[in-house]
């Protein structure tokens, strides 16, 4: 290890904990598609471990998702939901090595994302609310 690698850690986690909320959820959104991207694209050209790597990869941040939301909200609960599904169905993928599932979960973080990305804007414009969530998932 490092020498360096106790002071990245600590300016690693300093730029996370002043990042705002929202910019947060809209990192994590986006590891979950880049990490998503990358197995599909591994699972073409049959590197199945490649694949697994990143297909962990997504599923870790969509389980951070889940436990940063905020059960008092009824969407909190939806969403949860929906991120159990995502889950669920990426261990389908795994498992059968089978790219479909990847696509449908793909297609819905990027939905997603845009809406999270468009409710910001409208909450920095007070032009709207977040209906009471916190962007904390």
């Amino acid at each position: 290890m490092s020498t360096m690698q106790p002071g990245v850690n600590a300016y690693q986690q300093t730029a996370i904990e002043s990042t705002p909320p929202d910019k947060l959820l809209l990192m994590l959104y986006d590891g979950a598609i880049r990490f998503l991207n990358q197995a599909k694209n591994s699972m073409t050209n049959t590197d199945f471990v490649t694949a697994n790597t990143n297909l962990l990869k997504a599923q870790d941040i969509i389980t951070e998702l889940m436990v940063t939301l905020n059960m008092d909200y009824d969407i909190s609960k939806n969403l949860y939901s929906l991120y159990e599904y995502f889950n669920y169905r990426l261990v389908q993928a795994n498992i059968r090595k089978n790219v479909e599932p990847v696509d449908e979960v793909l297609a819905h973080l990027v939905d997603l994302r845009t809406a999270w990305a468009q409710a910001a804007i409208l909450v920095k414009q007070g032009n709207g609310s977040a209906g009471g969530l916190d962007f904390a998932g």
